[in-house]
């Protein structure tokens, strides 16, 4: 997907839309994701084992009364394990129509960028995580990379309900 371009208005300007986003920390790396997609986002909590799981599935937690599948974000981009601290995070976020949540290092803040401050992918961005980006925002001196949620985990989602006991997709 392209990121989003920037609107004419009727003097003949262009104005941006804003872009609301949630940004948070893998890493060195800071990453943003559409706000619309975020339920919440807690505290680290126990998570239970699936048997049979793939390796970036952590397990499963009981949000309120509902089972959600838990993916280990560093394990799915192949970075070095971390120990959690008091930092680590979990977002929980509804992915066509299916909520899991995502462990992330840290969260860094809700924000609001200008679209036409975004810029694809650049060309040396290649392999297999290169579909999961969505662009690259610029803030001030520092970059962000925006993830389409969809395409990461749009497959995997279906994937990991269909294992869970007593899931229907």
């Amino acid at each position: 997907m392209n990121a989003p371009s920037s609107l004419d208005t009727q003097d003949g300007n262009t104005r941006s839309e804003e872009l609301q986003l949630v940004s948070f920390r893998l890493g060195d790396e800071e990453y943003g994701v559409d706000i619309l997609k975020v339920q919440e986002i807690n505290r680290m909590i126990t998570i239970s084992r699936i048997p049979k799981a793939p390796d970036y599935v952590e397990g499963i937690i009981n949000l309120r009364g509902k089972v959600i599948p838990i993916i280990n974000l560093r394990k799915r981009f192949d970075l070095p394990p971390k120990e959690k601290d008091k930092k680590t995070r979990i977002i929980v976020v509804n992915i066509e129509g299916k909520i899991l949540g995502v462990i992330v290092d840290a969260v860094s803040e809700v924000l609001r960028i200008q679209s036409n401050t975004v810029e694809p992918p650049p060309p040396v961005a290649t392999g297999k995580g290169a579909v999961y980006i969505k662009g690259v925002g610029k803030i001030g001196d520092k970059l962000l990379i925006l993830l389409d949620l969809g395409r990461l985990f749009g497959e995997m989602t279906r994937e990991i309900y269909d294992t869970l006991p007593g899931k229907e997709s």
